[in-house]
């Protein structure tokens, strides 16, 4: 085998000598063609033999054999440079197609030090859609704008029906981006190739790691390769790496060095004759084996060249590029700087060479084999990065910048000469090394906006970072033109014209904080919200806006806003404080969008903390101030608070009905993030109301909402609260299905949390105590302790209980009642308190004959007693669990009576949550068979008959068990 045709090269191996006596037909390209008149020249260096890599083939061949049987893989493979990983791959490639797979290469686009966002897979997608023009087009049907960000050719973007972008955005694209692939694999196996890792930008290193954690189905082999002599310990691949060795499904080949004997059947492929054995020794000792130094060094003692004696394989990688012509030389530096591969029409407006000129010089490089055409015939690259990097290294720093200046000239008077896809960023690129600020400032900002765009949020980072750093040395007058309207949109105007007003630095630090945020860079992040409110609170800074935050409070307002999510996403606080400031900083000012904003948010953060009366009130004024300044979300999603907050109130249809109203706005409106919410708030609020049929309703329309625009996160809070619906209307089974969606890959912590709480609390219920315990462990790990919310802590509360009351831990039970009760239960959290003091109750009623849980047992129920009394039971569900408490109260004290259980049958009998009322019924039972009468042990026998059918059909252990058991004591047979 041999180091190829480069790390990213396309092409198949050559033949070992291509001359003009060649009969082969060829197409004789125009001269203006960058093929022109090269059709003919000599490359000798690559062998046409494919050498070794037995296992690696064989490994990648099985991987198609999987992906053939409709099993997705995930393969990763590096090696050092010039080790031959693209020829590998190309030689699989082959293969594939020939069994008939579709092939797709994407590489990762440098262009000097940067990288375009997302460019192996919108050229592997432009391939596809090439290939399967058809299946392609129906995979993508009613998601073309979201993923146009990858494949503009899918159509663009209508101005204003983007949406806000938000943390969601990302997610939503890899979703559609995982879900396309799938879907064009559903009926071909495809072959997707990401090359060059090592060069790939932040947002695409992102989406490789979505792809390979959440592939599920289709016909489908992803593999993507790097240099791994790069990853040195801070590159930024290393961690993706990481993360990718601990996924089960990933497969990691490691390409090694040729041995001895491989080396020699190398250079006998390039020779096209058997080499002298010295000559063999004499190249593996100086190459080490690797397939690239390998192929130079034979060339180089072909030609009788010392080079291949130097000290430094550099030296050996330059020899060649220094025995060309000068113009040739100066046409290899030019293409160094220029990016992977730069297109033939650039090329010749830089190099400003005749025509004829341009391309001897042309032939000349690629006669020598130091260029090559590129796969798609419309420019040149490098035949080997490892030459690209040697020559760019050579080159002098003032002549690096003038080429990029020249570049960038290039491109300024001609736009077309690249593709439209990357026209912004590379411009941007060559203008920034060209160190010219007056010109790169405005060219960085257009590509940021470009990166804002297509969701790559992480070079809108480092391009705004860019443009931060390039704010000071740019003229005034320049700054001058600059407008808020053209490059930012995540701080509002706030009374100021974004097309009149001039743009500030602190716009700049506004929109990188976002960025940052979106991105999960939040440590970056919050360093510019430090930055900007250090700005505005120490000095009066024109270009900050109008200076200290005492002038400015509504900006720092908005900062502290930011502080309060990024210290929330880093579990470093709960956010209240942050959002307590920036409150008090908007105090008495007038109406706008922050105002609005911040009270929308505080009302939002009380109402899954510690609902009440002052939430109410934010939330109906965030909702006035945005329809007095036409905030359309901001007023939306203050209305979907102030709805839940109302119900929780005691207006339960009046807030029942302004969350309808909200979520048939927002679905007619397409506004996803309002749309994924209200799908997630609205059945919750129904279920915790006892409405399990009716919060069913909106979560299974939530599901198909959520997956269509691939919300992921939101998705998998539908398939949460659906779980909990199913569980109270006794559909277990269902429900661990649900929990199951709602926990698979690339879902976020919180909604995994709920999932194994879910998971948990069937499990308890099925007598699977273990397999609860350790799914409560994951659903408190997965929550964290930063945030603690009353939907996440009382219900884990309420496990914790349970499994130790079920463990005979009484001791932890009244340990973890006490914690709960010592803080008490904020208002409308009636529906995590009420399971709660149900599971204590039972446990000191269960515990009522131990002799050793005696003491402290008063104490306890009176305390459960009280607690009872400050719970809402205005809804059915929760009157018929004030009954329950008070029935096992009774039982907790030896004095439980039929009549306290039928109560609390009768309030459970009208409503459809079988296994409470399983439960019930039972304790009923035994309560009537205590009494000793005929008619009383016949209704049991009913009762018991009906409990252990519920329980049998369940799956419920514990409870079949317990009903068996007391039939049995009390009857002399079984219930069935």
């Amino acid at each position: 085998m041999n180091g190829g045709t480069g790390e990213g090269g396309r092409t198949a191996s050559l033949p070992a000598v291509v001359s003009v006596a060649d009969p082969s037909p060829k197409t004789v390209a125009p001269l203006s063609d960058p093929r022109a008149m090269l059709w003919s020249v000599e490359t000798r260096s690559v062998s046409p033999v494919f050498i070794g890599r037995a296992g690696e083939l064989d490994t990648l061949k099985d991987a198609l054999g999987r992906a053939d049987a409709a099993e997705p893989q995930a393969l990763l493979l590096g090696g050092e440079a010039g080790v031959g990983k693209t020829r590998l791959v190309e030689e699989f490639a082959a293969a594939a197609g020939r069994q008939g797979a579709v092939v797709a290469l994407g590489g990762c686009v440098e262009i000097g030090a940067d990288g375009l966002p997302f460019a192996p897979f919108s050229t592997a997608l432009r391939a596809l859609r090439r290939h399967l023009p058809t299946e392609l087009a129906a995979a993508a049907a009613g998601q073309e704008e979201e993923l146009a960000r990858l494949l503009p050719e899918l159509g663009e973007a209508t101005p204003g029906t983007g949406g806000r972008h938000d943390e969601e955005s990302m997610a939503r694209l890899f979703e559609l981006t995982a879900r396309l692939l799938e879907r064009v694999a559903a009926r071909h196996t495809v072959l997707l190739v990401l090359e060059d890792l090592h060069w790939a930008d932040a947002s695409t290193r992102h989406l490789i790691a979505y792809l390979f954690r959440t592939l599920r189905t289709g016909r489908l082999v992803v593999l993507a390769t790097y240099r791994s002599d790069d990853i040195h310990r801070r590159h930024p691949l290393r961690p993706l790496l990481a993360e990718l060795d601990r996924l089960r499904t990933v497969r990691r080949l490691e390409l090694g060095r040729f041995t001895r004997d491989e080396v020699g059947r190398q250079i006998a492929g390039i020779l096209a004759r058997e080499p002298d054995p010295l000559q063999v020794d004499e190249i593996f000792e100086r190459s080490d084996g690797n397939a690239f130094f390998v192929e130079e060094l034979a060339v180089a003692a072909h030609d009788g060249s010392c080079a291949g004696l130097t000290d430094s394989l550099r030296d050996l990688l330059l020899v060649r590029v220094e025995a060309l012509p000068e113009s040739a030389q100066r046409v290899a530096r030019i293409v160094a700087e220029g990016g992977s591969t730069v297109e033939y029409r650039l090329l010749a407006a830089v190099a400003r060479l005749a025509e004829d000129d341009l391309i001897e010089a042309l032939r000349s490089a690629v006669n020598a084999n130091i260029l090559l055409p590129a796969p798609d015939g419309d420019g040149y690259r490098f035949r080997h990065s490892l030459v690209r990097e040697a020559v760019g290294d050579d080159l002098l720093p003032g002549e690096r910048s003038r080429l990029n200046r020249r570049y960038a000239e290039a491109l300024d008077a001609e736009p077309a000469l690249v593709p439209a896809t990357e026209r912004v960023m590379r411009l941007a690129s060559y203008w920034y090394h060209a160190h010219d600020a007056a010109k790169a400032l405005p060219a960085v900002l257009d590509a940021s906006v470009e990166a804002r765009r297509r969701h790559a949020y992480s070079e809108q980072l480092r391009l705004l970072e860019r443009a931060m750093e390039l704010w000071d040395a740019a003229p005034d007058d320049v700054r001058d033109t600059l407008r808020p309207v053209d490059y930012t949109e995540v701080y509002p105007p706030c009374g100021c014209d974004p097309a009149s007003t001039p743009l500030h630095y602190m716009d700049l630090m506004a929109e990188a904080a976002v960025a940052g945020r979106l991105c999960g860079e939040r440590e970056r992040a919050m360093k510019i919200t430090k930055r900007a409110l250090r700005l505005l609170e120490d000095k009066p800074d024109t270009e900050a806006g109008s200076g200290a935050s005492g002038r400015d409070p509504q900006r720092a307002a908005w900062f502290w806003t930011q502080r309060s999510l990024l210290v929330q996403a880093q579990g470093r606080g709960d956010g209240w404080r942050e959002l307590g400031i920036a409150q008090e900083l908007v105090r008495g000012l007038p109406p706008s969008q922050v105002h609005a904003e911040v009270l929308a948010m505080a009302a939002n953060w009380q109402m899954l903390h510690s609902p009440g009366p002052g939430a109410v009130t934010a939330a109906e004024r965030a909702v006035e101030y945005a329809r007095m300044v036409g905030a359309d979300d901001i007023e939306l999603n203050a209305r979907l608070t102030l709805g839940g907050l109302m119900v929780d109130a005691g207006h339960i249809e009046a807030g029942l009905a302004e969350m309808f109203q909200v979520r048939d706005l927002v679905v007619a409106q397409g506004r996803s993030p309002a749309v994924a919410r209200s799908h997630v708030n609205l059945p919750s609020t129904l279920e915790g109301l006892g409405r399990s049929e009716d919060a069913i309703g909106v979560l299974r329309e939530g599901v198909d909402l959520t997956r269509r625009m691939g919300l992921l996160d939101s998705e998998a809070w539908v398939w949460g609260n659906l779980a909990e619906s199913l569980i109270s209307l006794g559909r277990w089974d269902e429900a661990m299905r649900a929990a199951d969606m709602a926990a698979t890959p690339g879902r976020g912590p919180a909604p995994r949390g709920g999932a194994a709480l879910k998971r948990a609390v069937v499990s308890l219920a099925r007598g699977e105590r273990a397999e609860a315990a350790r799914l409560h462990a994951e659903a408190r790990a997965a929550y964290g302790a930063h945030d603690p919310m009353p939907q996440h802590h009382l219900p884990l509360a309420a496990l914790t209980v349970g499994i130790a009351a079920a463990d005979g831990r009484l001791p932890d039970a009244r340990a973890e009642l006490g914690r709960i009760l010592e803080a008490g239960f904020p208002p409308g959290t009636q529906r995590y308190g009420w399971p709660l003091l149900l599971s204590a109750a039972e446990a000191e009623a269960d515990a009522r004959t131990v002799p050793a849980a005696d003491q402290g047992r008063a104490e306890v129920l009176d305390r459960i007693a009280a607690a009872a009394k400050s719970l809402t039971t205005g809804v059915p569900v929760w009157e018929a669990h004030e009954k329950w408490v008070r029935a096992e109260l009774h039982r907790a004290r030896d004095q439980d009576t039929p009549q306290t259980w039928s109560e609390a049958v009768t309030a459970f009998e009208r409503l459809k949550r079988p296994y409470d009322l399983a439960r019930v019924r039972h304790r009923l039972a035994g309560a009537l068979l205590a009494t000793g009468g005929e008619d009383e042990r016949a209704r049991a026998t009913e009762l018991l008959r009906l409990a252990g059918t519920v329980a049998e059909h369940l799956g419920a252990r514990p409870l079949a068990d317990a009903v068996a058991l007391l039939a049995r004591l009390t009857l002399g047979h079984p219930t069935g």
